[in-house]
């Protein structure tokens, strides 16, 4: 069975756009997960941990046969792969991908809360989500994205529009 999932990529040390790019072409190289859409990036003030640069902050859709936990595992070990090292919180990083939906569905371990615990109070996740989101309200919260954005006291500010990452999505064989 195949489930929509969402995912945020962040990133804000060395060459952010490449790193973003790779991150993305090693998900998308995955047995079990496809790349359905890509956001714009946004660059985006740092949230928590303010001494260190702008991030460059992306959301992308994806079509998965893997558990939410198996999902989690792979994005962890992209990001072990392209050099994060977790010294501070919310602090730089090389990369950062997290799983912020699964589907409609609401997920507790130890590990892994679904939908992603502060989603819904991050402009930095909510302006790129709303880019890939086809749909109305959010599974679980029964409200838009428009709705969380204008709760935020500082709505979208510090998300400014970035760009764009070339995504080639694969198909199969061509006939020649």
């Amino acid at each position: 069975m195949t489930v929509c999932a969402y995912l945020a990529l962040g990133s804000n040390m060395g060459k952010r756009e490449d790193t973003l790019q790779k991150a993305i072409h090693k998900l998308q190289e995955q047995p079990g997960i496809r790349v359905l859409r890509v956001s714009n990036v946004y660059e985006t003030d740092p949230v928590g941990y303010v001494d260190q640069d702008a991030f460059l902050n992306m959301v992308m859709a994806v079509e998965t046969e893997l558990s939410a936990d198996q999902l989690l595992k792979t994005a962890l070990s992209i990001e072990r792969e392209l050099g994060r090292v977790r010294l501070i919180r919310w602090g730089p990083r090389t990369i950062d991908i997290d799983l912020l939906l699964f589907g409609d569905r609401t997920i507790e371990t130890e590990h892994l809360k679904i939908p992603h615990p502060s989603m819904a109070e991050r402009a930095f996740v909510l302006v790129p989500l709303r880019d890939v989101w086809e749909g109305g309200a959010l599974p679980v919260y029964n409200q838009t994205i428009d709705h969380f954005l204008s709760q935020l006291a500082e709505d979208h500010k510090g998300v400014r529009k970035w760009g764009t990452v070339h995504l080639e999505i694969e198909s199969g064989p061509s006939e020649s």
